[in-house]
C-alpha cells in the first residue's frame, strides 16, 4: 500500500525495498515526532535530488504521506511506547495533523507511556483534541515535560491540569515556559502527586505572579529534588514563599544568568538567595555582574551550605574598574578555608573587550585551593549544558 502510493510521486528511484520498512517496529520504545519529521525531510531531499521536478506542495504531501504511514506501521505492529516526545512547530504541524487522527483511533498506542514530553509552537484545535485524548488514555506517566514556546497555553490549562491529576505514579515534572498558571501548579496538590512526585524542574519560569509555592510544596511528601534553571523574578516575595515551606526545601541545582527586564538587580538576588539554600547543593552557577559586597552577603548567608559544584562567571563592562581583585579574597575566606565546595570555577568575561580570564589559568591559586581539597577547573569544563542536564534528569 505504501509503496503503491509512493509510486505516485515516482521519486524513490528504486530505493524502496520490497520488504517492510522496519524489521522489528514492535520493539520501538522511544518515539520523538521531531526526529521522525527531520529524518523524513532529510531522506526526501536526498531522494528527490538537486533538480526536482516536483512542486513544494507535492513534496509536502509526500512528507505527510511518509509520516502518517510510519505511524500506521507503528500502530499496526502494536508498538508499546515507553517514551513519547510530541514536538510540533511550524511546518511540523502538517505531519502532526496527518497522523494524530490515527492515534485518536488507537488509544492503546499511548496507553502505557511512562515518559511524555509535550511541546507545541501554537495551540490548534487538533492540539486541544489530542490533549483531551491523552487525559482519558494516559494514566501511567511517571515523567512529564511541558515545553511551550507560545503564549496561548492558558486555553489548554484545564487539559494540562487534568492530565496531572489523572496520573497514578507521577514522579518527575518539568515546566519550561514563562508563565505557568496558578491552577496548573495547584494541580500538584492532588493526592496522587503528593505521595509520588519527587522531582520538579522550573525552566525559564517567571515567578512574578506565582504566590502558591509554599501551599503546593507543603503538600508534596516525597519531594527530593528541585531544579531552578534561568528563572525570573526571584525576588523577596519568592524568597518569603520558600521560607514559608514547612518541609525542607530540596533545591539541588540553580542556574542564574545575565539578568533581563523580568529579573531584579543581581544585588537583590545575592542578598536574598543565601537564606534559602539547603544544606547541600549539587550545582550553583552564577553568571551575571557581581558586586563584591553583595557576594560577601551571599557567602555569609549561605555558610551552612555545601556546594558540590560552584561556578561564577562575572560579567565585566570595564576591566579597569571592575573590582574583580576583591572577589577572590571573599572566596578564600568563606569558601576555601571552610571547604564548602568540591569543584570551583571562576571566569571573568569582559563584555566590551571580548576577553576572558579564568581562575584555572592561575596555577599558584589552583595549588592553594588544592590544599583545602578543592579542585579548581576551567569554567567551560565544569559548566553544565542545560539541555543535556534536563535530558539526564528527566
Amino acid at each position: 500500500m505504501i509503496k503503491t502510493r509512493l509510486n505516485k510521486y515516482a521519486i524513490h528511484n528504486g530505493k524502496i525495498p520490497s520488504n517492510t520498512l522496519f524489521n522489528c517496529p514492535k520493539f520501538i520504545q522511544h518515539l520523538n515526532t521531531r526526529n521522525v519529521y527531520n529524518s523524513i525531510e532529510k531522506w526526501a531531499s536526498t531522494t528527490e535530488g538537486k533538480h526536482s521536478i516536483y512542486s513544494p506542495l507535492q513534496i509536502s504531501n509526500f512528507t505527510k504521506l511518509i509520516f502518517r504511514s510510519l505511524f500506521l506501521i507503528f500502530i499496526e505492529n502494536e508498538v508499546n511506547l515507553h517514551s513519547f516526545k510530541v514536538m510540533v512547530d511550524y511546518e511540523e504541524f502538517k505531519c502532526f495533523d496527518a497522523a494524530f487522527e490515527l492515534i485518536l483511533q488507537n488509544p492503546n498506542f499511548v496507553h502505557n507511556i511512562k515518559n511524555l514530553t509535550l511541546g507545541f509552537g501554537e495551540i490548534t484545535d487538533n492540539v486541544r483534541k489530542f490533549l483531551r485524548f491523552l487525559c482519558s488514555n494516559c494514566k501511567s506517566i511517571s515523567s512529564f515535560y511541558f515545553l511551550f514556546i507560545c503564549n496561548e497555553y492558558s486555553i489548554i490549562e484545564e487539559n494540562l491540569s487534568q492530565m496531572i491529576k489523572f496520573q497514578e505514579n507521577l514522579k518527575k515534572i518539568s515546566f519550561r515556559y514563562k508563565n505557568p498558571t496558578l491552577n496548573l501548579l495547584l494541580s500538584l496538590k492532588n493526592p496522587n502527586c503528593s505521595n509520588t512526585l519527587n522531582t520538579i524542574i522550573f525552566q525559564y519560569t517567571n515567578f512574578e505572579n506565582i504566590n502558591v509555592l509554599s501551599e503546593v510544596f507543603n503538600q508534596l511528601n516525597v519531594l527530593e529534588s528541585i531544579h531552578i534553571i534561568y528563572c525570573c523574578s526571584l525576588d523577596s516575595k519568592f524568597i518569603q514563599q520558600i521560607k514559608n515551606i514547612t518541609k525542607p526545601f530540596k533545591l539541588k541545582s540553580l542556574f542564574l544568568d545575565q539578568m533581563d527586564e523580568l529579573l531584579l538587580e543581581p544585588s537583590i538576588i545575592l542578598q536574598n538567595l543565601g537564606q534559602i539554600l539547603p544544606f547541600k547543593l549539587e550545582y550553583l552557577n552564577l553568571g551575571f555582574a557581581i558586586n563584591e559586597s553583595d557576594l560577601e552577603v551571599f557567602l555569609k548567608n549561605s555558610q551552612n551550605t555545601f556546594i558540590k559544584k560552584l561556578l561564577i562567571r562575572k560579567n565585566v563592562r570595564n576591566p579597569k574598574n571592575d573590582g574583580s581583585q576583591y572577589i577572590l579574597p571573599y572566596i578564600k575566606e568563606y569558601i576555601m578555608k571552610k571547604k564548602r565546595v568540591k569543584y570551583l570555577a571562576i571566569s571573568e568575561l569582559w563584555l566590551f573587550h571580548r576577553k576572558n580570564a579564568d581562575l584555572y589559568s592561575l596555577k599558584d591559586k589552583v595549588k592553594e585551593f588544592q590544599l583545602y581539597d578543592i579542585q579548581v577547573l576551567n569554567y567551560n569544563d565544569l559548566v553544565i549544558d542545560v539541555y543535556d542536564f534536563i535530558n539526564k534528569t528527566y
